[in-house]
């Protein structure tokens, strides 16, 4: 009876050392008497105890890895302190094993160099403008190396560029001159547009009034009466200021005025008729 007792538990203890589970998402490498010699894919798996030996059991799921701040020097010379992330995934088991001896520290050290070559490439301005580029041209030379090792380079992310507190104030003081730039040039833009349409405002309105005095000689005296009336207008309006110096004017010179508007017409008439008969 105990015979068959140590058997049973010799059985067991075989079926328990054969059976190898693996997780959903990960994969396992087996050895056998030193080789290598299969692959174990999730779910239940058997091998032979004291002849295969599993070495290897890693995720290929997608893994997070995170570049410490670098220091780094741009193409005009500027000290950056740069940062990064890494989306990485392994497609081949037996290669992120077998080709290289730490993986990470492989891929840590792949990303930092290129980190470091990619950005001593560019100047200060560019690193700020061109970030995605610079993610994508990482991204590249990370893949180039990295799928000898089984591994594919899914994203890279440049978090933070960081210049030294000089250069930082040099650009804030660079901005805030462009902002009042660009304020001062819609303001005079502005001033530029709104002298126009009251210049257009003038002709047009000299226009109506050239217009009423040859069609309606009566409006003469009408005319006579409205600059004297703007005048008294403006006389009053000087006068109310406790600090302004009046100066008054005639009204009865309001008709030097109007035979000046007058003049101007004719003269305008003329050089209209001139330009016609030349045509």
């Amino acid at each position: 009876m105990e015979p068959m007792i140590a058997v049973a538990l010799v059985l067991v203890g075989y079926a328990v050392g054969a059976a190898k589970i693996i997780n959903e998402g990960n994969e396992a490498l087996v050895e056998r008497l030193g080789r290598k010699h299969r692959k174990l894919s999730p779910g239940l798996n058997f091998i032979v105890p004291f002849i295969d030996q599993v070495v290897m059991e890693d995720t290929t799921r997608e893994q997070l890895l995170d570049i410490k701040p670098q220091n780094v020097i741009t193409k005009d010379n500027i000290y950056l302190e740069v940062d990064a992330v890494v989306y990485w995934r392994i497609n081949d088991m037996q290669k992120s094993f077998y080709e290289i001896d730490n993986l990470q520290q492989g891929l840590n050290n792949l990303a930092t160099t290129n980190l470091r070559q990619i950005i001593a490439q560019n100047t200060l301005e560019q690193t700020n403008v061109a970030r995605a580029e610079m993610d994508q041209a990482i991204l590249e030379k990370l893949n180039d190396t990295s799928k000898d090792w089984g591994v594919q380079i899914l994203r890279v992310d440049i978090q933070s560029i960081n210049p030294p507190e000089s250069v930082q104030k040099s650009m804030e003081m660079q901005r805030a001159a462009e902002i009042e730039s660009h304020a001062a040039i819609e303001i005079a833009e502005g001033q530029r547009q709104a002298s126009v349409k009251k210049a257009e405002g003038t002709m047009t309105s000299m226009q109506i009034i050239s217009e009423a005095i040859r069609s309606n000689p009566e409006s003469r005296e009408i005319l006579r009466y409205l600059v004297a009336q703007d005048y008294v207008e403006a006389s009053q309006k000087l006068s109310a200021s406790e600090n302004a110096k009046i100066i008054f004017m005639d009204p009865g010179k309001s008709k030097d005025i109007y035979d000046q508007v007058v003049a101007d017409e004719v003269v305008h008439k003329d050089t209209g008729k001139n330009i016609s008969s030349e045509n």
